[in-house]
């Protein structure tokens, strides 16, 4: 089984630079994470969206490679089971001509 989860957004402080440090700015996660289901051995996708939020709001990362291995560590060890993940952060607003992303691909099977 894969559950996608797409354009998850909300408020975040999350970067380097000053203003970034003060005020929090919109993200988009986008997430793919394959599992091999068996008796009733399921993730709980709501579940999986707190908790990115959850990590990524009280971290408050400086870099987006810092968050996308925070939340990497976070659903790995929540969901064991995860055989691939695929993570996507996206920063839509920072520069005016364009939105700035960064993602992995993970292979534990």
């Amino acid at each position: 089984m894969t559950i996608h989860i797409e354009a998850l957004t909300f408020d975040v402080i999350i970067g380097l630079l000053d203003f970034e440090r003060d005020r929090s700015q919109r993200v988009i996660i986008d997430l793919e994470a394959s599992y091999d289901y068996r008796d009733e051995n399921f993730i709980d996708y709501a579940d999986m969206v707190f908790l990115i939020q959850k990590e990524l709001k009280e971290k408050r990362y400086k870099l987006l490679e810092e968050a996308l291995l925070g939340i990497k560590a976070l659903l790995c060890t929540t969901y064991p089971h995860i055989q691939i993940l695929r993570l996507k952060i996206s920063k839509p607003d920072i520069l005016p001509q364009c939105s700035v992303s960064l993602s992995h691909f993970w292979d534990f099977s």
